[in-house]
């Protein structure tokens, strides 16, 4: 299954005066989703960290449709768009509790080797949980 399902509860310090939930706060929720589904896939960010391999975010795209607000329950749909040899990319949909669409977006991450900063091949076992994605 190439996605997967979070739920965010919104706090009060991630909204603005009127209850919103600041734009800023939608990357945070998108990290969120990206490190459940990996964690779901048996894949950890901690692990390829302790190994020498990080994973930052090269390109982020969010696209508003409603606001969330305070205290609303969200589903947070994480999807594996594409992956390359280097690069993996996802898309996201943020939902409300009444299953309206809030926020689309897009990321795409590149697996770096820590000591060199370069883009490199993630370990076998990480491509072999890729592959197997649908």
């Amino acid at each position: 299954m190439n996605h997967h399902q979070t739920q965010i509860r919104v706090r009060y310090s991630e909204t603005d005066q009127m209850r919103v939930v600041y734009h800023g706060n939608y990357a945070q929720y998108f990290e969120v989703g990206r490190v459940e589904w990996l964690r779901n896939k048996g894949i950890s960010y901690k692990w390829m960290e302790e190994n020498g391999i990080m994973l930052p975010v090269v390109s982020l795209t969010l696209n508003y449709k409603k606001p969330a607000r305070y205290d609303e329950l969200l589903t947070l749909k994480t999807i594996l768009k594409n992956k390359t040899s280097v690069k993996i990319e996802f898309d996201y949909e943020l939902y409300n509790e009444e299953g309206e669409l809030l926020t689309t977006g897009s990321s795409i991450l590149v697996f770096v080797d820590m000591k060199t900063g370069r883009p490199v091949v993630p370990p076998q076992y990480i491509l072999d949980i890729l592959d197997k994605v649908e």
